[in-house]
């Protein structure tokens, strides 16, 4: 690297100099990528690709929070009002969606940054003979895998995406189009990087946020669900594939039992030793306090932070959410009239909750990400008359943590955000168990989670006397056939799975995101003047617009989503 530095200070000083022949040889400052790909250099190809990840910004977070959250009935947009990132207002409303929205722009190219990272990657090490490189195939599988996590991201979201590999020629580039692959061919080039990672990656890496075996499968078991569900062309599920279902099964064993869930639901949100816990099975990392001026901070998440601890009371928990996670006398989901009449926070005691309300979301007059000294206050909130009085909590730290960082007019922090944890390979299951009509087998799966959030009050029960949730019982609290363990399974993944960027991908995965936002809106408008306009229109607002400046780029190869 000094010798890169002094390559290009030596060039800078020559241009200053004088350049009237200099132009006519060839640079001497510039190392090829095969120059570069030598056994010493590889790990930074590496690195560079995984410190990718962590290359999001405020506006254009990889934690999906305005599209997984805000873009469904989980979150309100929050910030100073419906004119502050105006975009993501008009995702939350269904309403004025454009493909100009620089937003979009931005997160599209982020992603293919990773990707073009990891392709440089795997490029480089297939320069290499093993012999040269002890840990080519380990490395191979990682990047596989960070490929095949931006390709997903991408795909859960714009739906059709131009296919790049580490084979494409450069000069190919514009000759791909968006459509090249079909919805399905696109689910097995996916799947097919988990499959070649779960290959070649070790069952356990001796550094911590390494892509590993069961991360790989635990990600193509997802790769597996999503691709099960087969849709028309206005995204009507019209199949739901009996093998991709059990592929998803077979996934999913490969890792029960290898990982756990935490005692305690809190520990997967808390930072310091709970970070990489048990339940994690592949974290993005952050750090502070490393050489850099203000660290590894997760700056896709620092708008979220209240009003009252800094800076910008963004990604808001809906009241809809809040009444959600209500439960009847029998310790069950209100499926039905669950926001009939809205919580009251004023008089909590009122109503049994499941114990995950308080890990989720900030109530005021409570603790502060559980802390004493830090009671959540109405004052805590930028603009309550439009988004309410309620906070984001997981994705928070305690704000006398260490790794709570002032970077004004911001406040960051360093704690992990978790991309899969265990939790979700065991609803996956449940989910495969259900649709392929064994909904007995996933009775005790969906307990197993139900019977961890009862006991998920290590925290709380200083302050809190109405955690009330009991496990199914068939014949005795509830009929489980496969509607209503589909029910179940449904509700479960909304309550456990809350603010952390993946309810709209579900109801656009089950086919029904727009009875759902619909029916949502409905109910809000009566409550909030700015969703008078909203309305989900069904066929088209499944999926987001293709980036118009990417379609300007490839001279109008790639093609637009239908509607937009």
């Amino acid at each position: 690297m000094k010798n890169i530095i002094y390559i290009i200070g030596c060039f800078l000083m020559l241009t200053t100099l004088g350049c009237e022949d200099f132009l006519d040889n060839d640079p001497k400052g510039v190392l090829s990528e095969e120059e570069l790909a030598k056994p010493e250099n590889i790990e930074g190809f590496i690195t560079a690709a995984y410190s990718s990840l962590g290359n999001d910004h405020y506006d254009t977070p990889f934690s999906l929070w305005p599209y997984g959250n805000v873009r469904s009935d989980d979150a309100y947009k929050g910030g100073s009002g419906t004119n502050d990132i105006q975009a993501f207002h008009f995702f939350e409303i269904s309403n004025n969606i454009r493909s100009d929205f620089g937003e979009l722009d931005r997160l599209w190219y982020n992603c293919y940054v990773g990707i073009a990272r990891a392709n440089k990657a795997i490029n480089a090490l297939n320069q290499l003979t093993e012999e040269e490189f002890k840990l080519k195939q380990i490395r191979l599988g990682e990047m596989h895998f960070i490929r095949g996590h931006y390709y997903f991201m991408l795909k859960e979201l714009f739906k059709y995406v131009p296919y790049v590999t580490d084979e494409t020629k450069p000069d190919d580039y514009n000759l791909i189009s968006n459509r090249d692959l079909s919805d399905d061919e696109l689910w097995e080039a996916i799947a097919s990087d988990f499959q070649f990672a779960a290959d070649n990656t070790p069952a356990k890496q001796p550094e911590i946020g390494r892509a590993n075996k069961y991360a790989a499968y635990a990600y193509l078991a997802k790769t597996r669900l999503y691709q099960a569900y087969e849709q028309d062309a206005n995204y009507n599920v019209i199949n739901i594939n009996q093998q991709r279902l059990q592929d998803v099964l077979d996934a999913v064993d490969q890792v029960v039992g290898i990982y756990s869930l935490e005692p305690d639901f809190a520990f997967n949100f808390l930072s310091g030793s709970y970070e990489n816990g048990q339940e994690s099975i592949f974290s993005i990392q952050y750090s502070n306090d490393d050489g850099t001026l203000y660290g590894r901070l997760n700056f896709g998440d620092v708008l979220s932070v209240p009003q009252g601890l800094g800076c910008c009371d963004f990604h808001k928990p809906s009241q809809n959410l809040v009444n959600a996670f209500k439960t009847t006398t029998s310790g069950l989901p209100m499926f039905d009239n669950f926001n009939d009449q809205d919580l009251d926070y004023n008089q909590l005691n009122n109503y049994d909750v499941d114990p995950r309300l308080y890990h989720t979301v900030a109530i005021p007059g409570l603790p502060f990400k559980y802390h004493p000294d830090y009671i959540y206050e109405e004052n805590w909130n930028r603009s309550p008359g439009t988004y309410g009085y309620y906070a984001s909590l997981k994705e928070n730290v305690q704000p006398d943590c260490s790794c709570f960082v002032n970077i004004d007019p911001f406040y960051g922090n360093s704690k992990n955000r978790i991309v899969i944890r265990y939790a979700d390979v065991i609803l996956m299951k449940a989910e495969a168990l259900i649709e392929l009509g064994r909904q007995n087998e996933a009775l005790p799966l969906i307990n197993e989670i139900r019977a961890r959030a009862a006991e998920s009050t290590t925290l709380t029960k200083a302050y809190t006397s109405n955690n009330f949730i009991k496990e199914y019982e068939n014949g005795v609290n509830c009929n489980w056939t496969q509607d209503f363990a589909r029910k179940a399974l449904r509700w479960e993944r909304r309550l456990e799975f809350a603010m952390e960027g993946s309810r709209f991908f579900d109801l656009v995965r089950w086919g029904v995101a727009a009875e759902t936002m619909n029916n949502f809106y409905s109910q809000e408008k009566i409550k909030r003047g700015y969703y008078l306009d909203a309305g989900f229109d069904h066929g088209i607002e499944e999926f987001l617009p293709i980036p118009l400046a990417q379609i300007n780029f490839s001279q109008g190869l790639y093609k637009q989503n239908e509607g937009y």
